[in-house]
């Protein structure tokens, strides 16, 4: 059976990622090519590499341009999906890329995005945790026809602590996480600090101070596995030379519940079956060359005994298993498709 799939917002750096994947889905065939501003132009002269669309017009996207199909996919700007969505009939699985539907509370909403809260839509992480007996998000996607994609950096977050907390050997309120980005984070649009010759052999760090987005994105994906503990995150991110990847270091003060080799055999107990969720040998850290380009993330896990602490690094593609990789899966499963199809892509190196 082949379903047709419409994506929003197709010249930006998530839209484009999107097609990137679907173009080797074997169930896909792709309808409207949508963008807002660049309606009206041909997708190969602002997406070059997609070559197997690039002679595609770009409609405008409405919700006439993007109603009719089984599955829609919006890749718009942070508080645009909203209206669009709720205007799309009930039947369309539309997946949302954006922050719109992540947020169970409004309040948390409206203090760090500014705008109306949508509402909320279950979460496109499907190998996350969810409950303190283990249960995965993938449970709750199936047969769903809206479903919010986590963003970027709690996607690596929220798979580095969650069995940590679920199994309740870490401290929940005394969590920091560092993570450095590639600059295709923030979008496509221009912007000085992300210039060449701003970005090349330089680091920085942004959103210090318990200001970032996601700070509370993190925080209810990792309450959800906490069972009632008091969650509170710490999260820094920084920008770092390079087109796209996130490198998350993430730690938590250990317990004392668990043996420290005792979290790391639970660590890979608990991803064992997850075809893209791999701990590492020991000794072996995450690197992001490894994951570019594909729907893996590469975990390590190690006890600090002289700190009392647990740190877990997590790698992965941010425009793929942090954006459009994790959207294209959360659709396989919504669809009632494997998991795996249109993502068996292996990382590019070197």
């Amino acid at each position: 059976m082949t379903f047709s799939v419409a994506v929003s917002g197709a010249t930006g750096y998530a839209g484009g990622e999107v097609l990137r994947l679907l173009a080797h889905h074997p169930q896909v065939q792709i309808g409207a090519v949508a963008a807002h501003s660049n309606a009206g132009q041909r997708l190969g002269d602002l997406q070059p590499h997609l070559h197997a669309f690039a002679d595609r017009v770009l409609v405008d996207s409405t919700v006439e341009s993007l109603a009719g199909h089984d599955v829609v996919f919006l890749a718009l700007p942070h508080g645009r999906s909203g209206e669009i969505a709720a205007q799309l009939p009930e039947g369309t699985i539309v997946i949302d890329a954006a922050a719109d539907h992540r947020l169970e509370s409004a309040e948390a909403w409206e203090q760090f995005y500014g705008s109306a809260h949508a509402g909320t839509w279950p979460y496109g992480l499907p190998e996350m945790i969810v409950d303190p007996h283990g249960t995965r998000q993938r449970s709750r996607l199936e047969g769903q026809s809206r479903i919010a994609v986590p963003g970027c950096y709690p996607t690596g977050s929220q798979l580095a602590l969650a069995p940590a907390v679920a199994a309740g050997a870490v401290e929940t309120t005394d969590i920091v996480i560092v993570a450095a980005s590639g600059t295709s984070g923030a979008g496509k649009a221009l912007k000085p600090h992300l210039l060449g010759a701003e970005v090349m052999g330089n680091m920085s760090a942004y959103g210090v101070g318990g200001v970032h987005r996601h700070t509370p994105e993190i925080e209810q994906g990792l309450g959800w596995v906490a069972g009632g503990r008091e969650v509170t995150v710490s999260f820094t991110p920084t920008l770092a030379p390079m087109p796209r990847g996130i490198l998350t270091t993430a730690t938590a003060k250990l317990t004392g519940t668990m043996a420290a080799t005792a979290v790391r055999d639970f660590y890979v107990d608990t991803y064992a079956q997850e075809p893209f969720v791999h701990v590492l040998p020991e000794g072996q850290m995450p690197t992001t060359q490894a994951v570019l380009g594909s729907n893996h993330v590469q975990l390590q896990v190690v006890a600090d005994e002289r700190a009392g602490r647990l740190i877990v690094v997590a790698a992965l593609d941010n425009l793929t298993k942090g954006t459009a990789g994790g959207a294209i899966q959360s659709m396989n499963i919504a669809l009632g498709l494997p998991e795996q199809t249109g993502l068996t892509q292996q990382g590019v190196a070197p």
